[in-house]
Parts: structure tokens; sequence; C-alpha cells
């Protein structure tokens, strides 16, 4: 069951949002060629963090809830999970969002669960799968970089999966999303894709949505590098917030 969760955003990321935009606009009219593929690969870089937490983009470490849209509807969905005692997979694209969302979760479960990213060992991650497996322990929650755990890992004490941030490649999120729905699993497993409303998240959803076909070509290599070659009025159509 796979369910796209539309989310405002707070107005600390309204703002921050639409200053980014702002700031590379001229540069984005001004540079041609290479130039102008960088500064519209950095920007998307830095929409996606605004959408995530503005603290993501200012690489703070306070992490308050209240500043993200996304936040407040991960606890939402959480305190549902917690209170069926249910367990989670929580993925994102960034490294550095593990530990902030971890931190989160843990306040919202009572309770501490685990993180696999890129730098976790092979045999640590065993051991993680293990006890997360484990029907005698309640473990509530892990956070995974989406590239670290796209294969391999049998996660099916799990029954939701919780895309925080969103990869724009259908094929990898669903890899992703098998990491619960694979053979043992007993029960329905419910998929939530986070989408921040008005901005490119919800933009390119909607394209990944009404042009599968395109989706399955163009987005299946895993690169933004389609969306720098629109032409000036369709980029900045695709950037600005619409909210």
């Amino acid at each position: 069951m796979e369910i796209t969760e539309h989310v405002d955003l707070s107005k600390r990321q309204v703002v921050l949002y639409r200053k980014e935009v702002e700031k590379a606009e001229q540069k984005i009219l001004d540079s041609t060629g290479l130039q102008r593929r960088g500064i519209v690969i950095a920007l998307l870089t830095k929409l996606k963090q605004i959408c995530n937490h503005p603290d993501q983009f200012i690489h703070d470490t306070n992490y308050n809830p209240k500043d993200s849209g996304k936040y407040a509807m991960l606890k939402e969905l959480c305190e549902t999970i917690y209170e069926k005692r249910e367990r989670v997979l929580v993925f994102t694209q960034y490294k550095e969002m593990c530990e902030p969302l971890s931190q989160y979760l843990e306040s919202i479960f009572h309770k501490k669960g685990y993180i696999i990213h890129g730098g976790i060992p092979a045999k640590k991650r065993t051991e993680i799968v293990e006890k997360f497996n484990d029907e005698n322990t309640y473990v509530p929650y892990i956070v995974l970089s989406l590239k670290a755990a796209g294969t391999g890992l049998n996660l099916t004490a799990a029954n939701h999966v919780i895309h925080f941030d969103r990869w724009w490649n259908p094929a990898v999120e669903n890899q992703a999303s098998d990491r619960a729905y694979r053979i043992g699993q007993t029960k329905e497993v419910f998929v939530h894709k986070l989408v921040s409303n008005g901005t490119i998240e919800e933009k390119i959803d909607k394209l990944i949505e009404s042009k599968q076909e395109l989706a399955n070509s163009i987005l299946a290599s895993g690169q933004e590098k389609w969306i720098t070659e629109l032409d000036t009025n369709e980029l900045m159509d695709l950037l600005r917030l619409d909210v």
C-alpha cells in the first residue's frame, strides 16, 4: 500500500526556500553550459535539504521539530505505529540526516532504534538486522541511508516504510521498500512517501506519476541532469515555490 503524504513547509522553510531560488535565478540567467548545470544541481540539493529540515541546510544541530513540516508528519505516522507496537524503516538519501532522525524517532518511540548507512561495517549490519527481526525484543525503527540499504537486507519485522526524502528514481525507491516487502512478511506493508507541497518535490512527484514512461527512462539513470537541460522558463517554474 503506497501513500504519498503531502506536507506543508514551516514558515522558516518557506523563507529559506524562496531566498535560495531568488539568489540562484540571476546566476542561472547569466550562465551557460557546465556552469549553469553546476548552479542548478547545487540549488536542487539546497532545496531538498530545506524541505527536509532547515538545520540540515544551514548545518546546525538543533533540529527543532517545529521548523519542519516533514518532522510533523513523521511524528503523526510514528505515533500510530508506536501505539500498535509495529516497526518502521525510515529512508533518507542523506547520511547526515540519519542521526537527527534517529534522535527524533527515539523521542517518539521512547526507545532507541538503529541506523544503517555506508559507514556501518557489514558485520554490524548483520547484527542490527538480527536484533531488529527478533520477535522477542521490540526495536521500533531503523533509519537507513537509501544507497546503503538498497539491496541485501531482509527487514520483514517492519511493516511500515517511510521515504523521508525522495530519490526521484522509482526503481531505487522500490528496491528500498522491498527490504520490508519480502518473503517472510506476513503483514500488509505501508509505504509512505513524504512530499513538500508547492516545492520541487511535489512537481517532480507529479511528473513521475503522470509520465511513468518518462520516469522509467530518464529518472532510471538516477541523475538530475535532465532538469538542468530545461529552458530557463520551464526550470524556474519547476524551482519556484507555489504556496
